[in-house]
């Protein structure tokens, strides 16, 4: 089954201000998916926050890769921030909605592909440096590795679809999960 995903800072604080905190969390990526391997559909990073569209192939593999995912990231932000024991960096727990139908991975990762777009960061989905969307179309071979295979076939035309303004009721059917 797939998985949308995602945290926040606490208090909606900034957990990216700058690229090398954006660099620093897909390395983090990459290096826990050599320890706990998960198939990544899509992800954004957002300044407070972020989304993964995960595809595990044992059941404990989503808790055990964002569990390793965010004690890392927490301990390098904190230390890099010189906040050591200073509280804490994510608002909780990660929070995780299953992707119940082939329609429905279809509009989760739209939704988080074209987030950034929506947030007005962007002017194009694949212009955000920190997602999928832009790892899809513009990454190199080495950067695309982080992604997997979808379990469904991808649309012809899906970057001009992810662009296509989404309805409040698209939206709030996502956020409602």
């Amino acid at each position: 089954m797939v998985f949308h995903v995602l945290n926040r800072g606490v208090g909606r604080q900034k957990l990216f201000t700058k690229p090398a905190d954006y660099e620093a969390f897909e390395e983090i990526i990459a290096e826990t998916l050599e320890k706990r391997p998960i198939r990544i559909c899509a992800y954004s990073l957002m300044p407070n926050h972020w989304h993964f569209v995960l595809w595990p192939e044992q059941d404990d593999d989503l808790a055990l890769f964002l569990q390793r995912l965010t004690v890392t990231h927490v301990t390098r932000w904190q230390k890099n921030r010189k906040r050591v024991g200073e509280g804490h960096v994510y608002q909780g727990r990660f929070k995780s909605f299953p992707v119940e139908t082939d329609d429905h991975f279809y509009q989760v990762v739209r939704y988080v592909e074209r987030n950034a777009l929506r947030a007005k960061l962007c002017r194009r989905a694949e212009d955000w440096r920190w997602g999928s969307a832009w790892r899809r179309v513009h990454g190199t071979v080495e950067e695309r590795r982080l992604l997997s295979a979808w379990p469904l076939p991808r649309p012809r035309q899906w970057a001009e679809h992810v662009n296509r303004p989404q309805t409040d009721a698209e939206v709030n059917a996502i956020r409602a999960d």
